[in-house]
């Protein structure tokens, strides 16, 4: 959720430097705010599951440029600039049948 404010993020409940273990994730997702001079500004309520820390960080990211734009038009060519619109489209690959696992086979045995 985005509203105007002075500046507050919450991550599932807690701040920030609470919810990540490393400086580089908060500086991460302050990006577009610096980026957009929009610091300060706006109030963030994130709700963010699953992958690692890297990678809520990476989506946090993501979605502050996707609401900064839709909240403020004006500061979407300094957020394309710097490349906040692109997606990490990688996935986990899907199990196939007749094998244990995505690409691990079966011990073969010759006879």
């Amino acid at each position: 959720m985005v509203k105007r404010g002075n500046g507050t993020i919450t991550i599932n409940g807690k701040a920030p430097d609470e919810y990540f273990p490393t400086k580089a994730e908060v500086i991460m997702i302050n990006q577009p705010l610096d980026a957009s001079d929009n610091l300060g500004k706006w109030d963030f309520r994130i709700t963010v599951k699953g992958g690692g820390f890297s990678g809520q960080a990476g989506a946090i990211l993501h979605g502050i440029a996707r609401a900064l734009v839709h909240a403020d038009p004006d500061s979407k060519p300094a957020l394309s600039r710097n490349k906040f619109f692109t997606r990490d489209s990688r996935m986990v690959e899907r199990k196939k049948p007749g094998r244990p696992k995505a690409r691990k086979r079966f011990q073969f045995s010759k006879r």
